[in-house]
This record gives C-alpha cells, structure tokens and sequence, in this order.
C-alpha cells in the first residue's frame, strides 16, 4: 500500500502568537485518533518554530548554512504526516481532514506526495 508524505506550510502571519487554540488541540487530538485508528497515519509531528530551524544549501559545488529566521520566507513548514493509503484521494481527503480542524483565519497549505519505494 503506497505512502503520502503531507507536508504542513504554515503562513506564520495568520497564525495566533499565543499558538493554536485548545479547541484546535483538542480538534486535532481526535482527528489524530480517528486516523490512527483507521490505520492510516504513521507518523506525525509539528516542527519547532524556524528561528530555531538551519538551512543547509548546496549550489555550485559549495555548501552554505543559515541559521533561522528566514525572514524572506512567508510561508514555513510547520510540520508533517505519513500516511498509509490506498491512494492518493485517500490521502488527500484525510488531509481535508485536517485542515478542517483549523478556525477560519489560519492559513495553511499541504503539498501531499506519494514516497517513491525501492
């Protein structure tokens, strides 16, 4: 059965300083469960803020490091799941899912794609 990497980009400007809701928590907890149980998720996790994050580059031969913040960028990965599933629309509607757990003014974006094996 094919794997779905969801990769979790948040827009850090919609997000709430004190951090998500405990109604989002708890949203998320059962949905976390629900696809737990259904035999689907294999993993799952959020990411620490990107301040604390390093970006490794490779170009021409050289590599370079950068210590978070990366203030160019709008948009950061706020986290991942892997999921196990029969296909892709599997996938993609359990990534629904999930969004749908967020209060309207968060702006999150999933790119789902399938682990190549072998």
């Amino acid at each position: 059965m094919p794997r779905y990497l969801s990769l979790v980009q948040i827009d850090q400007s919609t997000m709430p300083a004190e951090g998500p809701s405990p109604e989002l928590m708890q949203r998320m907890g059962e949905l976390i469960e629900e696809v737990t149980k259904a035999g689907v998720m294999l993993d799952t996790a959020g990411l620490t803020p990107s301040e604390q994050g390093t970006r490794v580059h490779w170009k021409g031969g050289d590599i370079s490091v950068t210590d978070g913040p990366f203030t160019e960028s709008k948009e950061v990965v706020g986290g991942y799941a892997i999921m196990q599933c029969k296909d892709k629309a599997e996938a993609l509607e359990w990534t629904k899912k999930f969004l749908k757990v967020h209060e309207d003014y968060w702006t999150v974006t999933c790119e789902v794609r399938e682990i190549a094996e072998g």
